[in-house]
């Protein structure tokens, strides 16, 4: 993408246009990356096995914990990218994206040393027991100490290049690793393949995150005169305004996804003290819900450059129609989804293992969580607003409230009311909270750029 196209996406091309060539690719991308996660549910799920599909859920916080480097150097680099592109700043666009690159490899080599180091008190921690700890270390061996650092650089190079409009090369990218995993899962995981169960999950997501990255390292080479992503070594610099700059949005984000970990930790320890099934049935009821959840996710992830240059760019009117297209489109979508999930709950739950225990956990815990889908989504839009214009301290808020504030607290209060089942409605009782902080946030946010100096006409 050269910059006369670069200018028209940003600055000229439709709105519904324009969101839909950033927001599409990467919604079609988080779509192909949930059913990826499904995928280890559903294949080991095929084995019936509940003690197998337990270790894969377990395993689960320390695979989310990714995203809390993903989010610092990949949210972080690209808003800077964005923004300095809205100011025409490209030296600033090379640098940062070098320094966010750099920084998730040496993360992704250090994430993967310290799991391998106190791997057995992380099992602990997860909630293993001396039936689940076997499995779920043989997934994360695959995972994590083997393939922290592929499966980092992979989200981290999407946003990279997401951040100057090219979503369709960022998407093809996660989708070519996410496509690959789900042809190797039942190879590596069934009887018929090499019957590895939980641990061919594993390895099947290692290989394909190794994919992915060679996809994103052909497409800089090849667009190396075009693109202002750049990964070279020599370009790497600890400037000031840099560090400040991406730490600035991706270390609230980061503490964000530390927190989701953290609230994931606490939900599946509260839930395997009802034993296997009921592990086993909340985290298929988590992967059913990451559907809808990285939809949202994805719009907002796919209008973050649009809403970074335009807000750097000062053109505060499209930046404000860009949002609110955003959410109209979003919402329509995500209510109609919701009621399916409400009404439909077995049927899903069944698809994934047909334990008749499992069903009957699985579709109380469905129904729960998806009462908050709606709110959620706001609530991620929002976010993605916070995080593109640079607004950290409002980004760390929410994820604090989120968590520490409101869903953690409400997991201990809900399950001691309602032991096991009102587990599955404190995700519910923060997003109602959140996304009523959201549209005041927001509100105010607008007022006040309205009192700037006016955005460019359309």
């Amino acid at each position: 993408m050269d910059n006369s196209q670069k200018t028209e996406l940003f600055e000229r091309m439709p709105i519904p246009r324009a969101v839909a060539q950033l927001a599409i690719p990467t919604i079609l991308s988080s779509l192909v990356m949930v059913i990826y996660n499904m995928a280890d549910t559903y294949f080991v799920g095929m084995l019936n096995n509940p003690i197998e599909n337990a270790a894969v859920a377990l395993a689960a916080p320390v695979l989310l914990a990714f995203n809390a480097v993903n989010n610092l150097f990949g949210v972080g680099a690209s808003s800077m990218m964005s923004r300095a592109l809205g100011r025409k700043d490209y030296d600033m666009v090379k640098t940062s994206s070098v320094f966010g690159f750099y920084c998730a490899l040496f993360c992704g080599l250090l994430f993967g040393l310290l799991y391998t180091v106190f791997s057995r008190p992380v099992l602990t921690i997860l909630g293993a027991d001396a039936q689940t700890a076997e499995s779920t270390a043989a997934y994360l061996t695959w995972t994590v100490s083997l393939g922290a650092a592929p499966s980092i650089l992979n989200v981290v190079l999407a946003y990279l290049i997401r951040s100057e409009g090219a979503a369709v090369h960022a998407s093809v990218g996660t989708m070519s690793g996410c496509l690959l995993n789900i042809i190797l899962d039942p190879i590596f995981i069934l009887p018929w393949g090499f019957n590895m169960g939980a641990e061919g999950a594993g390895l099947a997501t290692c290989l394909s995150n190794c994919v992915a990255c060679l996809y994103f390292f052909i497409v800089l080479f090849i667009r190396r005169k075009s693109t202002y992503v750049s990964v070279d070594i020599r370009k790497f610099t600890m400037k000031k305004a840099i560090v400040l700059g991406v730490c600035g949005v991706g270390v609230p984000a980061a503490i964000q996804n530390l927190l989701n970990v953290t609230g994931m930790t606490i939900l599946n320890n509260f839930t395997a003290s009802y034993g296997a099934d009921a592990v086993a049935a909340m985290g298929i009821t988590q992967k059913i819900n990451m559907v809808p959840m990285y939809i949202a996710l994805g719009l907002s992830q796919g209008i973050m450059p649009l809403i970074s240059y335009t807000y750097a760019s000062r053109n505060y009117k499209r930046m404000k129609k860009t949002l609110l297209f955003s959410l109209k489109a979003a919402l329509g979508f995500i209510i109609a989804v919701a009621v399916l999930y409400f009404a439909g709950a077995g049927v899903l739950i069944r698809l994934f293992m047909n334990n008749e225990n499992i069903i009957g956990y699985g579709t109380r815990f469905l129904r729960g969580f998806c009462l908050g889908l709606p709110f959620m989504c706001v609530d991620f839009v929002a976010v993605g607003v916070f995080q593109a214009t640079g607004m950290g301290r409002e980004a760390l808020a929410f994820a604090i409230m989120r968590k520490i504030l409101l869903e953690i607290p409400a997991l201990y209060i809900l399950n001691a009311l309602f032991p096991l089942y009102g587990l599955a409605y404190a995700q519910f009782v923060a997003e109602v909270v959140l996304a009523a902080a959201a549209v005041i946030i927001l509100i105010r946010l607008f007022r006040k750029l309205e009192r700037k100096e006016p955005g460019r006409s359309e």
